[in-house]
């Protein structure tokens, strides 16, 4: 079965001890030039990783996505309107 994650993006003083992050989730991506690294774990253990993560040394801080907040169902597709469109104003 699928199991929702959610990510987490974590600021770093140094790209140095990444490695230990994959003790909480999964290490999607590092960043070592803007030193940030992208962190998926499971939903419903989110609320208890992010403090975990923020107590290590090498951590500035640490945000949660954003994702699951945002609304994905649209109504119906919006067509414009033509009449209000003048593509030959200039001619």
């Amino acid at each position: 079965m699928h199991t929702p994650r959610t990510g987490i993006a974590v600021w770093l003083r140094s790209t140095k001890n990444v490695r230990h992050l994959r003790r909480y989730g999964i290490v999607y991506y590092v960043s070592k030039r803007f030193k940030y690294a992208v962190l998926y774990c499971n939903q419903a253990d989110v609320d208890e990783v992010i403090p975990k993560i923020e107590a290590l040394s090498f951590v500035e801080k640490t945000e949660k996505s954003r994702k699951p907040e945002i609304r994905t169902e649209f109504s119906g597709p919006v067509k414009p309107k033509e009449q209000d469109y003048h593509y030959n104003a200039g001619l």
